[in-house]
Formats: structure tokens, C-alpha cells, sequence
């Protein structure tokens, strides 16, 4: 097991660092979705899913 370790020590590290940056990619997404912050950063008056991304006001 040490051995395959120490072989793999690197595609394991990279691994772990983009996991970690999906992961954070995928928190921003969500906090910006409860904040009603839109993805797209257009104006949405010609959107036909501007209903369903936005809550009405």
C-alpha cells in the first residue's frame, strides 16, 4: 500500500486540489443562487427563464 502511495503521491495531490476546487466552485454557485444573484450577468427582460432563475419582487 506504501508503495502505491508513493507512486501515485502526485495524481493523488492533484486530485485532492481540484476536488477542493469544484468544491469551492460549487459553494459560490449555491450562496450566489440564495443571494438572487444571477449567473449569466445579462439583463434578464428577454430571458425566457428569467421567471424561473429570479424571484419576483
Amino acid at each position: 500500500m506504501a508503495l502505491w502511495l508513493s507512486e501515485n503521491i502526485g495524481t493523488i495531490g492533484v486530485s485532492l486540489v481540484l476536488i477542493l476546487i469544484v468544491g469551492l466552485i460549487i459553494r459560490s454557485m449555491i450562496r450566489d443562487k440564495k443571494r438572487g444573484k444571477s449567473s449569466c450577468g445579462c439583463k434578464c427582460s428577454h430571458c425566457p427563464m428569467s421567471s424561473s432563475c429570479h424571484r419576483s419582487h
